[in-house]
């Protein structure tokens, strides 16, 4: 063989073994690398992670372990954004065969999307999830929030009983399901998942929030604040339960009572005063004054809502209803007077309207009255039947039920003619019911003359 030949061919031999030998001792380099880029995460050396991870990529830009392990380091560092950005090259590349595997991986991912709002692509991790690791109930669970927070409850309660399938003592699952049902107004089904995640956990305070809500949609007042009550040491849950205490008490009309926890929820709130849940509470609050009979208090409240929401409840009817109250301290003082001074006031109604008292019976909002037409001159002898005066000092429109019971009232004792009174006014049916009856409807307006009447009287008096 020709010598040239022969010293080509061992040129050539020697530049392969090189090349041999150079990616050889490359690729044992190459994991020690990587095994100190993961000792330097592990001591918590982010920034010299970071320095080491982009050295190893600027030599091999398509190692998934660099990109996974220098994702980690931009997290530990607190830079997220960076880090969802290595951790979509690693989904890329979908190598999972060392350091980096497939179901830890697709958790940190999910994870970040989650925190940078998007909710979709963390959908699609959680739904791998579940097929990589079927036996985690965590993972139907988060799929469930995910379409809750979608608005798509059907598929949300689908998951959450896939997760109860896999761990059936998995308390959030139960609480998810309840929350769920709640909104759906399956009240019976609320409550029993509701139940079994108190049963599991009795520091889930936040179930016994909707619990609560379920006992007082029932009109179960006294379990409901017992349960609101336990909701409150949840402290995203406090200001809401005290709202809900305080309508409980308004609801069972112990309006001391529910003032106490509506002025707590306002002062405890230190977020948006123009949220749903404090227009409610101030709302309330301003029910428990007008009830009560703090009419400037009230009409305060509401005018604080009417500048804040001016459609918001029935607010812009109170404040025109209540709004001649400043020019007539008639009424002012009829409604909030003292029980005392209130029977002073109805009995002087009734001599206004030539009757003579023969009974007088306080009602928790007004009276009601026995009289008789008072003598005069020539009819002294004649026989005098019994009238009836139901005076009520409310803010409520009076219904048709309400002077319904009336008449039934004044047949069964006999009375033949009947006078409802009030400071508010008479629904359309009411009137017409009383057209073709013996009862005289009086409205404020027709109060305030008779008031004015009233007032006459005194000056009059010797």
């Amino acid at each position: 063989m020709d010598t040239g030949i022969i010293i080509l061919l061992i040129i050539i031999a020697s530049g392969l073994l090189g090349i041999l030998v150079f990616f050889l001792i490359r690729s044992m380099l190459a994991p020690r690398k990587i095994t100190t880029l993961h000792e330097q995460l592990k001591q918590g050396r982010a920034a010299q992670a970071i320095r080491s991870a982009k050295q190893i990529l600027a030599k091999e830009p398509r190692s998934n372990e660099a990109h996974y392990l220098l994702a980690q380091a931009y997290e530990q560092d607190g830079k997220n954004e960076l880090a969802l950005m290595e951790y979509k090259t690693v989904n890329q590349i979908s190598d999972f065969t060392g350091i980096c595997k497939e179901a830890p991986f697709r958790k940190k991912i999910a994870n970040l999307f989650l925190q940078f709002g998007q909710e979709e692509e963390a959908l699609k991790e959680y739904l791998l999830l579940t097929k990589l690791e079927p036996y985690v109930p965590e993972h139907y669970y988060a799929v469930g929030q995910l379409f809750e927070a979608r608005n798509k409850g059907g598929q949300a309660a689908g998951y959450y009983k896939k997760a109860l399938e896999v761990n059936p003592r998995f308390s959030d699952s139960w609480f998810a399901l309840g929350q769920l049902m709640y909104k759906a107004k399956r009240q019976a089904e609320a409550k029993d998942a509701l139940q079994k995640a108190l049963k599991l956990r009795p520091d889930n305070y936040k179930a016994y929030f909707y619990l609560g809500r379920i006992l007082k949609d029932s009109r179960n007042f006294s379990g409901a604040l017992g349960a609101f009550e336990n909701a409150q040491k949840d402290p995203d849950f406090k200001i809401k339960a005290l709202i809900e205490r305080g309508a409980c008490f308004l609801a069972t009309k112990s309006y001391d009572k529910a003032q106490n926890e509506l002025e707590r929820a306002i002062k405890l709130s230190s977020g948006d005063e123009e949220s749903n849940e404090m227009l409610h509470a101030r709302y309330f609050l301003s029910v428990c004054y007008e009830r009560k009979r703090n009419l400037d208090q009230a009409i305060e409240q509401w005018e604080w809502l009417y500048s804040k929401k001016k459609n918001f409840r029935d607010v812009a009817e109170k404040l025109s209803q209540y709004q001649e109250l400043r020019g007539d301290d008639r009424i002012k003082d009829f409604i909030t007077e003292s029980p005392e001074n209130f029977e002073k006031t109805c009995l002087k109604l009734a001599e206004v309207m030539n009757l003579s008292v023969t009974d007088y019976t306080a009602l928790t909002e007004g009276c009601q009255i026995t009289a008789v037409e008072r003598s005069t001159g020539q009819w002294r002898n004649t026989r005098k039947f019994p009238k009836f005066m139901r005076i009520l000092r409310v803010p409520d429109i009076i219904d048709l039920p309400s002077v319904r019971e009336f008449h039934e009232h004044m047949k069964k004792t006999g009375v033949n003619r009947g006078y409802f009174i009030t400071s508010s006014s008479f629904t359309r049916s009411a009137y017409e019911f009383v057209e073709s009856r013996p009862i005289d409807l009086i409205p404020r307006e027709k109060l305030q003359e008779l008031l004015k009447q009233a007032e006459k009287i005194d000056k009059d008096a010797p």
